[in-house]
């Protein structure tokens, strides 16, 4: 009996070892594997006559300060096909900003949240192909593009873009450095479900109205696309470039609340986990549900198992060292240090663990909320849309509440 207790015992931790890993480790290694040698096919680029219309929609929610240098740049895009521009403005400091010629503004006065914003810009867009990008986010040459290239081929439905972090340090970087190896290699084998909403292009006939209530706009969009037979491709050329979250306080606000979003899409979406269900179901376990419940959880089991079993075992007494020099390095990191060396990557990987650890809290708490406190953006220091400007001071007051008008009517543009 005794032998039979010791080998259920190894066989728990194994379990929970293989469980805290998986997202992290024995996925990308699975993704990685399975993509060896495959490329997203490239297509050509159309001729002069053949590149799509893109509708480009900027949701916009307090953005007054950075709104005009983002319409500056989608003015001056050489994107050599027609395109409308579209600013969905929650807030009338934005709306107010973003009305100039060539600019489409819709704008309630109400804080409508991302979800409906979207839904009322697609409404909107009078072309075939639309494009999301965030108000901040700056767009590489030529990113326009790069995406739109790939809806030559008719089994593509959406391009996921890629995001990238002005972070010289790396801590913040490394993260979505990885995302986006992750991104590539999925799309290789077919299809990726990692999108987000600095860039993403989709065709509007496979564009489902998003609800309300999602806090996960982007991923719900992108299931639904794949749901519809289309596949979902990543283009690394089309890549965006944000400023680094200036705290970490501010990134596990943000973080937590995707991933309690996330778990809440998945729940309300989980007939796409049954096992065959769609070509991406092992993405959805391994890419968003494993890494960002199972796993955390397992890691606070083995930790409580390890504690008691330190006393006779050199493995459990390395496992917890493990633990403390992570711990430490993320500690470091949150206060602004820069851990050395490999330590830097362990800290990414503890915060990410807390961070999931937090979006579980706040998932069973029902606390997803589609529409979350924001403070007004302010425009690095030195510029801004009508010359230099001093940064200013957050504000998180609430944006005025204006009734909506009971029309949904464009509101005027004008210089």
């Amino acid at each position: 009996m005794t032998g039979v207790r010791t080998i259920s015992r190894g066989a728990a931790v194994a379990a929970l070892g293989a469980a805290t890993v998986y997202g992290h480790v024995l996925y990308p290694v699975y993704i990685g594997l399975r993509s060896r040698g495959l490329e997203t096919p490239i297509p050509p680029d159309p001729g002069p006559d053949g590149w799509p219309s893109l509708s480009v929609v900027v949701s916009a929610y307090r953005e007054a300060a950075v709104i005009g240098t983002k319409l500056d740049e989608l003015s001056s895009t050489d994107y050599p096909g027609a395109m409308e521009i579209i600013v969905v403005a929650d807030d009338p400091g934005t709306a107010e900003a973003s009305r100039r010629p060539g600019v489409r503004v819709l704008s309630s006065g109400e804080r409508l949240g991302k979800a409906r914003a979207v839904n009322r810009g697609v409404a909107a867009a009078s072309h075939e192909i639309v494009v999301l990008t965030d108000a901040n986010a700056v767009l590489a040459p030529g990113a326009l593009r790069a995406a739109a290239r790939h809806f030559t081929d008719d089994t593509v439905g959406a391009v996921a873009g890629e995001k990238q972090v002005d972070d010289p340090d790396g801590a913040q970087g490394f993260y979505w450095k990885f995302e986006s190896w992750l991104k590539r290699c999925e799309s290789a084998t077919g299809a990726t479900i990692g999108v987000v909403g600095e860039l993403l292009a989709f065709r509007r006939r496979a564009f489902r109205p998003l609800p309300a209530d999602t806090a996960v706009d982007d991923a719900w969009l992108a299931l639904d696309v794949l749901e519809g037979g289309l596949r979902v491709v990543y283009e690394p050329e089309a890549y965006s470039i944000e400023p680094a979250a200036p705290d970490y306080n501010g990134e596990w606000e943000r973080r937590t609340r995707i991933v309690a979003g996330n778990l809440d899409m998945l729940w309300r979406r989980r007939a796409a986990l049954v096992p065959g269900a769609l070509p991406v179901t092992p993405q959805l376990w391994g890419h968003r549900l494993v890494r960002s419940s199972f796993g955390p959880i397992a890691h606070v089991v083995l930790v409580g198992l390890a504690v008691p079993a330190a006393r006779d075992s050199w493995t459990a007494r390395v496992f917890l060292a493990g633990n403390a020099v992570g711990a430490a390095s993320t500690a470091a990191m949150l206060s602004g240090r820069t851990p050395p060396g490999p330590t830097r990557l362990v800290a990414q990987v503890f915060f990410l663990q807390a961070v999931a650890l937090g979006g579980v809290r706040r998932f069973l708490a029902r606390d997803r909320p589609a529409v979350w406190p924001k403070p007004e953006r302010s425009a690095p220091a030195g510029t801004g849309p009508a010359g230099p400007i001093a940064a200013a001071e957050p504000d998180l007051t609430p944006a005025p509440s204006v009734p909506s008008p009971a029309s949904d009517a464009l509101s005027p543009t004008r210089p």
